[in-house]
């Protein structure tokens, strides 16, 4: 399959991912990524070189799976109206796009996938894959990504706020992790995959 397709469908499945933080933020009170332009399907507004780009095609080229995204859109927790709650509802928001998206891939595979074009199947596919991937990557309780904010309404604020603060240190964390724990993120995928029944 050639990589420009595989970025495509990658780079539009974080951007949609993106767009529903800032749509659900935007519902719950917070226009910053409505005012910033943000709530468009426009690639050029979402594209970041290391997470859109230079991620996915090292991960390509070295073998791994590919992971990858779009800039994350900026939300601003004081204009939400529950600042906690309304955060995680936010956070959730983007890997609940990537499990709607597996979902309705995996139904149109199970409905018409057998008279779909060889090249449309692995299409539909790659999109389930990278969707599960993107969503289980996402869901990780490691500051910065979607899942920490979600762990964090389980904690009081304090520890809270401590908890999210090792946000600056995420990035070594999440390389390490995949590094070290890449086999364990397979298992998870493989388990999502066959949830819905691939």
């Amino acid at each position: 399959m050639d990589i420009i397709l595989v970025i495509f469908i990658l780079i539009y499945s974080a951007i949609l991912h993106e767009i529903m933080h800032g749509f659900i933020a935007y519902r719950l009170g917070d226009p910053t990524a409505k005012l910033l332009g943000r709530l468009t399907l426009n690639p050029v507004k979402h594209l970041d070189i290391f997470y859109s780009l230079l991620l996915p095609l090292g991960l390509f080229f070295s073998h791994l799976p590919i992971i990858g995204g779009a800039k994350p859109v900026p939300v601003d927790p004081f204009n939400l109206r529950d600042r906690r709650k309304d955060m995680a509802l936010v956070s959730l928001a983007g890997p609940l796009t990537n499990v709607i998206l597996a979902i309705l891939g995996t139904l149109i595979l199970k409905i018409i996938g057998s008279n779909l074009p060889d090249e449309a199947f692995t299409i539909v596919i790659m999109v389930i894959t990278y969707n599960v991937s993107l969503a289980i990557f996402n869901l990780l309780p490691i500051p910065p990504l979607d899942g920490s904010k979600i762990a964090a309404l389980l904690l009081p604020e304090r520890e809270a706020n401590q908890y999210l603060s090792l946000g600056r240190f995420g990035m070594i964390i999440i390389f390490l992790l995949l590094f070290f724990y890449g086999s364990f993120l397979f298992t998870l995928y493989s388990f999502a995959l066959k949830l819905l029944g691939l």
